[in-house]
């Protein structure tokens, strides 16, 4: 299989590559813009390079238009990310063998973070869904400055309803028995991600 580096995915035509990274501009975002997207491709490499990936290029794609259609408090940035994913895959990529469905798939499932704790997935799926929630064992600093690019994200929201809100998110993570799904990350980021979610917890009181 080819092997793609977080800035420059060889075998992604330049097209496709721009197309992405103008959706992942609009609107322009605090967070999830496409720096996330770079980090989560770092998280990819390593496990590519360790345990392995049975579809790489389907994940690899499927981190490229995780967060394409973002629009803070929006229900539909999942399935509207996955479709634009759908078309553009297939437009630009229509020789390469790519099982399209595994993408869509893929970027469907981040609609459920937090949400996933014991359901049957493969570990192509585990792994992606935890490159994704990477940050939320990070260092304090980093996983605090990412809580204050959320909160910009949601500036439009009153902020008791902000706070309540994120308060919810973050309560039910940390009452999930595993934040992350697979035995690579549990291992390195659950103790870490659990000290950050309630430091951030405490803090919307």
């Amino acid at each position: 299989m080819p092997v793609a580096t977080p800035r420059s995915p060889a075998w992604v035509p330049p097209a496709l590559l721009a197309a992405i990274e103008a959706a992942y501009a609009t609107p322009p975002r605090a967070y999830h813009h496409f720096g996330h997207v770079l980090e989560v491709l770092r998280d990819y490499d390593d496990v590519a390079q360790t345990l392995g990936w049975r579809q790489s290029d389907e994940v690899l794609l499927a981190i490229l238009f995780h967060d394409a259609v973002y629009v803070a408090g929006a229900a539909d940035n999942e399935a509207r990310s996955a479709a634009l994913a759908r078309e553009l895959v297939t437009q630009h990529l229509p020789d390469r063998g790519l099982d399209v469905d595994t993408v869509v798939r893929l970027v469907e499932l981040t609609a459920r973070h937090g949400k996933l704790s014991g359901e049957p997935l493969d570990d192509d799926a585990r792994h992606f869904l935890d490159c994704d929630m990477a940050i939320l064992g990070a260092s304090p600093d980093r996983y605090d400055a990412y809580e204050a690019a959320i909160a910009i994200e949601y500036a439009a929201v009153p902020p008791p309803l902000y706070r309540a809100g994120r308060g919810a998110f973050l309560a039910g993570l940390l009452a999930q028995p595993r934040i992350f799904l697979s035995e690579r990350f549990h291992a390195s980021h659950d103790a870490p991600a659990r000290d950050n979610l309630r430091r951030a917890h405490a803090a919307l009181r």
